[in-house]
């Protein structure tokens, strides 16, 4: 059997990975994949975009793919899975239609409205002096986002009006997100605790993946610029077995059944980006339509099921009938970046990298090529993720930075605090036990 992954980044040599360990499985393809998946046993990189449709929907009928997995969000919002399906080829991840939920910020925000689904106040513009008057009119903080798609980091925080002003204009004026359409939202900042919320679901049922928490901004302790997420770590301590019932009842079914009452029938991943607010009341601040990253990293590392076996289940629409299983350490990704990033950055820096034979610790690449030479260097902002299993989040954090101390090339730079809110409500559940 063989398999197609559609990527080049960590999310997809974890995928990659960990699909390679189901024993029916002759070759994973990783279309276009990175150094990191050229090494690994049963992965074979293949040279085309994630974006070159006819290009893949070619090669999955050339090869008999048994099953292609959408790895990032591009090709899903501009229809790689209606192509597929047209081709009559198996493919998972939601429809153009159903992708629209991370594709466009006013859909979804809408789409929650309409629903009834917790989330912030917003307004969404596509006129400039509106939206700067709109913004000078609201409290601080306030939070503004790109309407397309932005690789991440196409949202602000905006603490003072200026620097909200200067993110809208940006949009509107310097075309900082290249192509995407000039159009943001503005939405009420939340107070609260973020996590990330990621089921598996074929259109009716939906299968939780376990629960993980993302660290998006650059610096420690959560300053700086947004990025596409600096590290994870799984599971989250703030989702109670209460929050956690509370969310599937309120966020993630009422999204499903509100898709498929659309005429959007949603299989796929579904990545609900969340506020527990100090109530344990969640609310949506985003939808993803795919694993997140380095979200799945962390998770991949500790699940214990055939991750293929999953996949097939929610395209056949059976995935009431498998059940999840998982490792009970916690894990730790620590994302290693290039210098610069998330703004300007160099590539082509040669990596020294470690030998990894601790089997609890995994370093997955993301942004790697090779050179000329045959030397792997640089690709990318987010380099390389550090990947390692614990007791505690505290243990894994500290394997994590163990691994990722061995790595080195010239700027590179890390967070020094993965895990840190998680790691409190660690300390604080075993002080009140």
């Amino acid at each position: 059997m063989q398999i197609l992954i559609i990527g080049a980044g960590g999310r997809e040599h974890a995928l990659g990975w960990k699909i390679a360990q189901n024993q029916n499985v002759k070759t994973v393809f990783i279309a276009p994949g990175n150094a990191g998946t050229a090494l690994e046993p049963k992965l074979k990189n293949i040279d085309i975009d994630v974006e070159d449709i006819s290009a893949l929907v070619k090669f999955s009928k050339e090869r008999e793919v048994a099953l292609t997995i959408v790895g990032p969000e591009a090709p899903l919002v501009i229809g790689v899975v209606d192509a597929f399906r047209e081709a009559g080829l198996k493919i998972f991840g939601p429809t153009e239609a159903a992708a629209q939920l991370e594709g466009s910020k006013s859909f979804a925000k809408d789409f929650l409205i309409r629903h009834a689904i917790p989330t912030g106040d917003y307004a969404k513009f596509s006129e400039i002096e509106a939206a700067l008057s709109y913004v000078r009119r609201q409290s601080l903080p306030i939070v503004v986002k790109a309407d397309g798609l932005a690789a991440g980091k196409g949202v602000v925080v905006a603490k003072t009006f200026g620097e909200a002003e200067n993110f809208i204009k940006g949009i509107f004026l310097e075309n900082t997100f290249g192509k995407i359409e000039k159009k943001v939202v503005i939405e009420e900042f939340l107070e609260g605790e973020e996590t990330s919320f990621i089921v598996i679901t074929d259109g009716s049922y939906a299968l939780p993946m376990a629960t993980s928490q993302d660290y998006k901004r650059v610096g420690d302790k959560d300053i700086g610029a947004n990025t596409g997420g600096m590290g994870s770590c799984s599971p989250d301590p703030v989702i109670t077995p209460e929050i956690y019932d509370r969310i599937l009842k309120k966020i993630i079914y009422p999204t499903i059944h509100g898709m498929k009452e659309e005429g959007h029938l949603y299989s796929g991943f579904l990545y609900a980006g969340l506020i527990i607010d100090a109530n344990g009341m969640p609310k949506v601040i985003e939808y993803n339509c795919r694993l997140g990253d380095p979200e799945t990293q962390a998770v991949m590392l500790r699940m214990k099921s055939d991750f293929l076996e999953l996949c097939f289940a929610a395209v056949n629409r059976k995935l009431d009938k498998v059940k999840l299983k998982w490792d009970t350490r916690a894990s730790v990704s620590v994302i290693l970046a290039a210098n610069g990033y998330p703004q300007n950055y160099v590539k082509g820096d040669i990596i020294s990298l470690p030998e990894v034979k601790d089997k609890q610790c995994k370093l997955f690449h993301a942004g790697t090529a090779n050179d000329a030479f045959g030397k792997i260097v640089t690709n990318g902002g987010r380099v390389l993720c550090a990947t390692a299993l614990g007791s505690t989040i505290y243990d894994a954090q500290k394997f994590a930075y163990s691994l990722a101390n061995k790595v080195s090339w010239k700027g590179m730079f890390y967070r020094n605090d993965i895990g840190y809110r998680a790691i409190l409500h660690e300390r604080e559940k075993k002080e009140g036990s």
